[in-house]
C-alpha cells in the first residue's frame, strides 16, 4: 500500500506502526518489518499464536493479541455501520 500523502510514521496501539520509510508504508509491527496482514492471513488459516510466534520469534504474543483485538473492533464496527446503512435505505 502507498500512502503518497504520509509524511511520518503514524503509531497504532501498543505494537503497531505505519512508516512510509519501512515496507512500502504498511501496517507493520514495530521494531519489524512483520506486516500486520501477514500474520492475520496466518491464524485465518488455522495457525496458532504459538505457530507464529516460533516463525517470528521478534514478535510477542501480546503484539499479536493486540492485533487481534482491534481487527475484532473493526468488523464489529464495521458491521454496525453496514446495519445502520440498512435502516436509513
Amino acid at each position: 500500500m502507498f500512502w503518497g500523502f504520509l509524511m511520518s510514521k503514524i503509531e497504532i496501539g501498543n505494537y503497531l506502526v505505519i512508516d512510509p520509510e519501512v515496507y512500502h508504508g504498511e501496517l507493520i509491527f514495530k521494531g519489524t518489518r512483520i506486516p500486520v496482514k501477514t500474520v492475520l492471513t496466518f491464524l485465518r488459516l488455522g495457525d496458532s499464536i504459538d505457530d507464529i510466534l516460533a516463525g517470528y520469534p521478534n514478535l510477542t504474543k501480546e503484539a499479536v493479541e493486540e492485533v487481534i483485538q482491534m481487527a475484532t473492533e473493526a468488523l464489529i464496527k464495521q458491521v454496525q455501520y453496514e446495519r445502520e446503512i440498512e435502516k436509513v435505505a
